[in-house]
């Protein structure tokens, strides 16, 4: 193959490479145009969320035992206060009475 018969190719190579990268790009133009990168974007998430809303019911049917415990632990967790209290553990009067000064006599 001469040089001159190597640069054509060459040439005609590049310029059907340019063709298919133009006509990528008036398909992304056109399909950006139909629907947004946002609504793309939000698409995308809203999928991606369903998909783990799926998984984690799946998950916790096949973990009732572990979901309770864990729902208890967390009841437990936020009325934890009353309950020292009520067991008498509690920092409630107990601890405001030792921080007051004593009376003047």
């Amino acid at each position: 193959m001469t040089r001159r018969e190597r640069m054509l190719e060459d040439r005609y190579l590049r310029d059907s490479a340019k063709a298919l990268l133009e006509a990528d790009l008036e398909h992304v133009k056109a399909d950006l145009a139909r629907k947004g990168l946002v609504a793309r974007t939000f698409d995308t998430v809203k999928d991606g969320a369903v998909d783990l809303y799926e998984e984690a019911v799946d998950a916790a049917e096949d973990n009732k035992g572990a979901l309770v415990a864990l729902v208890a632990a967390v009841v437990v967790w936020f009325a934890r206060n009353p309950l020292l209290d009520l067991f008498g553990l509690g920092e409630g009067d107990d601890a405001s009475e030792d921080d007051a000064e004593p009376a003047e006599r």
